[in-house]
Order: C-alpha cells, then structure tokens, then sequence
C-alpha cells in the first residue's frame, strides 16, 4: 500500500499522549459540539500490551495530526480497532489509508496466528462525517449502537438498591481479577470481549493505576456482576457494567452502577460519562428516572468479517 505524499505515517509511540488527546478531543467537537476525551481516557487506551506494534498515527504538512488508528487483539475472533480521524478536505483519504493499512496488518496477524480475524471498530460518533462512509466504502457494516450518558453528580446519588442477599464490595485485583473475568465474557452486552487473560489483567492493573477501580457484587457469597469505574480529570467514567446472565432482572446492573456513581462523587466528580449497550436495557426508561442524565450521545460499533 502506497502512502500518499502528503501524509507520514508514524508510531503512535513516537507521538505525545497530549497530542493525542487533542486529536481525540477535536474530533469529538466536530461531530457533536462537545469534547470530553481526557488524559486518563488516552493512558487507558494505550496500555494494551501489543498497542506498541498495533498503533499508528497520521500527519499531513506541518506535522498536522489528521487521525489515529490502533487493534488491540484480545484472544477472540475479531480484533478490535480503534480510529479516529478529522474531518476536512483530507478526511476521507486519511481514513481510508488507515482502515486499510489497519487491515494489511490484521492479515499479517492472522497468519502469524494461523486463523482469520475480523475486525470490529467502536466509538464511531453520530455526526462523524468521515468514517462511517469510508468503514462501508471497506466492507464494514454497522452494528451494534451504544448510548453515552453524562450524568449529573453534583448531589447525592440514589441509594443503591441491592438484590435480595447481595453484597457490594471493592474488588482486590490480586484476587478477584480472575473471577472479573468471567464475569466480563459471560456478559451479554453486544460489544467484543477480551478473551485474553493476560490482556484482562493488564487492562486491570492499568486502571488501578490511574484512578481506577472495580465493584463487584455478590449475591448470596456468588459473583452476579461486575462495574469498571475511573475517576478521570474531566469527571468520572463507568467503563464496563456486567451482569452474570442468571443474574438479569434482578437489578444488579443498576446496582452497580449506582454504587459506581456515589464512589465517584465522593472522589469529587461532578459528572459522569456511561456508556451502555441500551439494546440490552431490561428497563432503558428506568436509567432516566434513577439518573440525573444531562446529556446523550451516540456511537456505533461496525464489524468486517474475516477474509475467507
């Protein structure tokens, strides 16, 4: 694949985290009006442990950061991608040479590992004008759409109600890690699991040490769930909330979201982003009516198929 003159091709590696975190920041302002990205989303992002060789940023004249492609392969079927890329008169082919260069390196992984992959690419925004176009211009189709709620924290939180004979308590990475895990490919949310254990653990580890915390919730001495949680410098984020399947309809899932929140807010937290697969939403009305939601947007996962 020719990279065209006007672009370079660099590691990611080689590019600042603040860099990145404007890059991301305005691409979020042009497809909705709002940026929210922060330094501890970009640290999390990039601590799976091949991001070194799966990375890569695109520049244009002047070292202009045009996007950003990366996979992070996780033991499962497809590998998960992630771009972002600017709108403007450079968009369309910036994205298209990164989706394809995302893919050569895909094939170069499936051989290495003797199996096909897809590929699945998450947090496209509604408002992109650049993406979604080029992603089914590639053979990618849209899949799954997930909400991003910005919940107000400036008062107390809704007690946490819990299942009959459930039990909230912060999870020990040295222990718990392991049943997390579980808890994490048993959940039926319609996003790519990380089958990996190593690559679990990491990502894991790397949340505690950036503000980071995990809730579990047991439920007669049982694991019935899990939340993911950040206290990040531009407020808080729910990263994960899952629920063991023979769990659902119990109220675990808003359990442990609200637990999450009221941690959050004791941390200083004014706000809080959550993203959910509302597909999957038992109750969506009954998120609006436990919640102070101030805001909503939405992004769509879109998959290609592994080359037969």
């Amino acid at each position: 694949m020719t990279l065209p003159g006007e672009f370079v091709l660099r590691r990611s590696t080689d590019v600042s985290v603040d860099a990145l975190v404007r890059l991301v920041r305005a691409y979020e302002e042009s497809s909705t009006g709002t940026a929210t990205c922060t330094r501890e989303d970009i640290l999390l992002a990039i601590s799976h442990p091949d991001y070194e060789d799966n990375s890569w940023c695109l520049t244009g004249p002047g070292d202009e950061m045009l996007g950003w492609g990366s996979l992070a392969p996780s033991g499962g079927a497809s590998v998960e991608a992630a771009l972002t890329v600017l709108p403007g008169r450079r968009g369309a082919a910036a994205a298209r040479f990164l989706i394809l260069h995302l893919l050569d390196r895909t094939d170069t992984l499936a051989v290495e590992h003797g199996t096909g992959y897809g590929v699945d690419v998450g947090g496209i925004l509604d408002g992109d004008t650049v993406l979604p176009r080029v992603l089914e211009e590639t053979g990618f189709v849209p899949g799954a759409t997930i909400t991003q709620y910005d919940v107000g924290l400036t008062h107390e939180t809704l007690p946490t109600a819990l299942p009959r004979d459930g039990l909230i308590r912060a999870a020990v990475p040295a222990d718990d890690t392991d049943e997390l895990h579980r808890l994490h490919l048993r959940n039926r949310a319609r996003v790519p699991k990380t089958h990996d254990p190593a690559v679990f653990r990491a990502r894991i580890r790397r949340l505690y040490e950036i503000s980071g915390y995990a809730l579990l919730l047991e439920i007669a001495g049982r694991p019935a769930g899990h939340v993911l949680a950040q206290a990040a410098s531009g407020g808080g984020r729910i990263l994960e909330a899952a629920v063991a399947p023979a769990s659902r309809g119990l109220g675990v899932g808003l359990a442990l979201v609200t637990a999450a929140l009221a941690e959050l807010h004791r941390r200083g937290c004014s706000h809080a982003l959550i993203a959910v697969d509302t597909a999957q939403l038992i109750d969506p009305k009954g998120l609006h009516r436990a919640l102070a939601i101030q805001g909503e947007r939405a992004m769509t996962r879109y998959h290609r198929a592994p080359e037969l």
